[in-house]
């Protein structure tokens, strides 16, 4: 396929690059929905099929030329995140839900952390974006699994503010993570190399909001719904290129600015709008992120990944258990929930893409290695516990599921 593309000019390359990486991704998911299997995992093992390791269909140079893919999925994720943080939710929830969130997420990191670190005696910079990207919960997984089993109770009610409040604390640890990193702690560092890291994204965070705000004032009755995604993918892209600018996370201040606007304006529509216009670009960030998994790494890091993925589960669920403890919840809720919350894949992979940027190349091709391999297994595993913890709880009867149709 490489001697094809040598004779086409680079406008050419790119767009049938798209077109074969859309239509494998299409593909790949009509064989993983006969097999009951979520849309995500056929687009990883597409990417793996079509990328440099095995058929080599798309050449190495644009995959590697690619990176900016997942700035753009990770901005539209993080904006859809930020409209489950009204301000209402707080108040009838009180901060039972902060506390669950908080034990499940961070005790599977710090678990994940440690247990890399001593058992395999890896670097810490690398075992604390590994440990920080750990705590992130995959909440498309779990909410169409509820959706297709009409599940109904507490069980539901907590693990859908769980997973909405998942994200912002993994995002927010794999920022301090990185600021972490990025200043080379232990080595002889400048207070500037710690400071400006977390003054950057105070400043993101800040535009993020006034942005938020704009947009909200913007959107009056007689705009168009053409105009309305206009406005706001223009905003959006362009806090996730200010945010690449200073290389940071383009996260926490896209989820802020979805956040500020859905509190000023209760406006859920446009939420609709834009996730009808991310499919190909979500598709698009899947499959490049098949294209960048070496298979042939595998043999050498099937233990840290095996153990990666032991370690997590065994942490969310006691995270989940404590926390519920704590905030006295139900007997069903706190022995399943943690079940509920094994998926991981769209904001973990985009956090590996990241985290691969600011360690050395060997140990950031790791990183996406573990995190890239272990989202397939638990895709494949995820939503299949979530469906045992909703019916041992008694949230769904069996044979109740939702037609294609509804979908």
């Amino acid at each position: 396929m490489g001697n094809f593309f040598n004779h086409l000019n680079d406008t050419t390359i790119v767009l049938i690059s798209l077109s074969v990486i859309l239509l494998a991704g299409f593909l790949l998911t009509r064989i993983t929905k006969l097999a009951k299997l979520p849309d995500v995992t056929g687009y990883i093992i597409s990417g793996i099929l079509i990328g440099p390791y095995v058929l080599n269909l798309i050449p190495h140079e644009m995959v590697d030329n690619m990176e900016f893919i997942s700035d753009i999925a990770l901005a539209f994720i993080a904006f859809g995140v930020g409209r489950f943080f009204k301000i209402e939710n707080f108040k009838e929830t009180g901060f039972g839900v902060i506390v669950i969130t908080l034990f499940e997420s961070l005790l599977a990191g710090i678990f994940v952390t440690f247990s890399v670190h001593y058992i395999f005696h890896l670097d810490w910079s690398f075992c604390l974006l590994l440990g920080a990207i750990a705590t992130a919960t995959a909440p498309a997984s779990t909410m169409v699994t509820i959706r297709q089993y009409h599940a109904r109770g507490n069980l539901v009610n907590t693990l859908l503010q769980v997973v909405a409040f998942d994200d912002a604390v993994c995002l927010i640890a794999f920022s301090i993570a990185s600021a972490f990193v990025n200043a080379n702690i232990g080595a002889n560092i400048s207070p500037s190399e710690i400071i400006m890291p977390i003054v950057y994204n105070i400043g993101a965070l800040a535009i993020s909001f006034i942005s938020g705000a704009i947009l909200s004032k913007l959107m009056t009755p007689k705009r168009s719904e053409d105009n309305r995604l206009i406005l706001t993918i223009s905003l959006l892209l362009g806090i996730a290129g200010l945010c690449a600018a200073v290389e940071i996370s383009p996260l926490l201040p896209c989820m802020l600015f979805g956040t500020t606007y859905i509190n000023m304006t209760k406006d859920k529509e446009l939420y609709k709008q834009v996730e009808r216009f991310t499919p190909p670009i979500l598709s698009i960030f899947f499959v490049v992120s098949g294209m960048n998994l070496d298979i042939s790494s595998f043999s050498t890091l099937g233990i840290v990944g095996i153990s990666y993925f032991i370690i997590r589960i065994v942490g969310k669920y006691l995270g989940a258990y404590l926390g519920c403890v704590i905030a006295k919840t139900s007997k069903e809720v706190r022995n399943y929930l943690g079940l509920a919350l094994i998926p991981q894949a769209g904001v973990a992979i985009g956090l590996a893409f990241l985290g691969k940027r600011i360690i050395s190349e060997t140990m950031g091709n790791m990183l996406l290695t573990i995190i890239l391999s272990s989202s397939v297994l638990y895709e494949l595993t995820g939503p299949v516990c979530a469906k045992i913890a909703l019916l041992r709880a008694g949230a769904i009867k069996m044979g109740i599921t939702i037609p294609e149709k509804a979908k």
